[in-house]
């Protein structure tokens, strides 16, 4: 089994930073290409970023590019979201995913395992 847990959300300030961790409680966590999704009030859960098993290539939406950085640490099963010059449009419930494939990396499609979700609430 894959078990996600995400932590690091909260409340911030526009333009601020926080970071999102994601742990998965399984060594075979190196197989998974990552991506993280958010769903704001009101909307569907979008794409933010993905990463490949290696690390090797990262995806991410036009929203949050070069604001936005995921990473992962094969070592310690953990992939990261660096979140800088954070925006309240940025307010979602925040989750972390995982993909067998690389079909579908940029949308729900295909990702097989989900964690719970952390909230990021992000104040003007």
């Amino acid at each position: 089994q894959v078990q996600l847990v995400e932590s690091g959300g909260g409340l911030g300030q526009a333009g601020g930073s926080l970071r999102l961790s994601c742990a998965a409680s399984v060594r075979t966590f190196i197989i998974y290409n990552m991506g993280w999704f958010r769903q704001a009030p009101g909307k569907e859960r979008e794409f933010v970023a993905a990463i490949s098993w290696r690390g090797s290539s990262t995806y991410y939406a036009d929203s949050v590019k070069g604001r936005f950085t995921i990473s992962r640490d094969n070592a310690k099963n953990t992939v990261y979201l660096q979140m800088n010059s954070l925006r309240p449009e940025d307010t979602a419930i925040y989750y972390c995913a995982a993909n067998p494939s690389m079909v579908d990396i940029t949308t729900t499609r295909g990702y097989r395992h989900w964690g719970q979700g952390t909230q990021v609430t992000i104040s003007s």
